[in-house]
């Protein structure tokens, strides 16, 4: 009868040490999971504050009085009052 006992205690507790590795297996890979995500979304924070200073950059460049002036140059072919423009018409 103590025989039977110690069997079945032992049987239980190796199997609840299977248990346990397993969990613990299958716990280290959702880790692992979460650890890659996280490097992941890291690098794309990482990303996003580049693109985000490279705008505030261009803004500022923007709403300078020499890129107004260029833009209207270019694009409304505006001139400056006491300003010559000469176009060359001979191509």
């Amino acid at each position: 009868m103590k025989n039977k006992k110690k069997l079945i205690r032992n049987i239980i507790i190796i199997l609840a040490l299977i248990y346990a590795v397993f969990t613990l297996i299958k716990q280290q890979n959702v880790i692992n999971q979460y650890v890659s995500t996280s490097k992941d979304l890291a690098s794309q924070i990482e990303q996003e504050k580049e693109y985000k200073d490279e705008l505030a950059k261009k803004q500022e460049d923007i709403n300078s009085d020499e890129f107004i002036e260029d833009a209207a140059r270019e694009k409304l072919d505006m001139y400056l009052p006491n300003e010559k423009v000469y176009i060359d018409t001979g191509m």
